[in-house]
């Protein structure tokens, strides 16, 4: 049975949400040429927990947006069969934009760029600015970097990065399984 340890707890948790949003606010002042976009699905969570303490804290008027990849990926059919797509909601034009684009962990950085080619069907943005909870240095296949991460974590070849929801798992926590 593998080995399963819990890496960030729900104090650590919040504490990461809140520095994600203060640095955000920091590089991003009013926001008014900012947009926020969560990769289905683990992003769109993070990014939903960003966007609401971002209103929390006086920032108004930031599109929030949800982009499916499915069928931008290289691997969208598998051997256990095709992926599940979820809807895409985007509702503004992303044209002259600063772009955070937000996902739960950087691993390979296949996900990014498969974003970054869908994110294109809605027009050309100013930048795009990477932001993760988790960032597995050191598996990088292509070279793709965040502008923002919550924790960087070293893991081997054969462990997982767990980030797991109040809303879906009970509690939030990230948990590192492997051997």
């Amino acid at each position: 049975m593998p080995n399963t340890r819990t890496i960030h707890d729900a104090a650590r948790f919040g504490l990461t949400i809140e520095r994600l949003c203060r640095h955000l606010m920091e590089e991003h002042g009013d926001f008014q040429q900012s947009c926020l976009i969560g990769i289905q699905t683990g992003g769109v969570q993070l990014a939903q927990r960003l966007y609401d303490r971002l209103r929390e804290l006086g920032v108004t008027g930031l599109p929030f947006g949800k982009l499916d990849i499915t069928f931008y990926r290289d691997d969208f059919r598998t051997k256990a069969g095709p992926l599940t797509a979820h809807p895409t909601e985007i509702d503004f034009l992303v044209e002259d934009r600063r772009v955070i684009l937000v996902d739960d962990v950087l691993f390979s950085g296949r996900t990014v760029l498969s974003a970054m080619t869908a994110l294109n069907h809605y027009g050309r943005p100013a930048g795009v600015e990477l932001l993760v909870m988790v960032d597995r240095r050191f598996r990088r296949t292509l070279p793709v970097q965040a502008n923002y991460r919550g924790l960087v974590v070293d893991t081997l070849t054969n462990e997982y990065v767990d980030v797991q929801w109040a809303e879906t798992h009970g509690s939030d926590q990230i948990l590192l399984t492997g051997s």
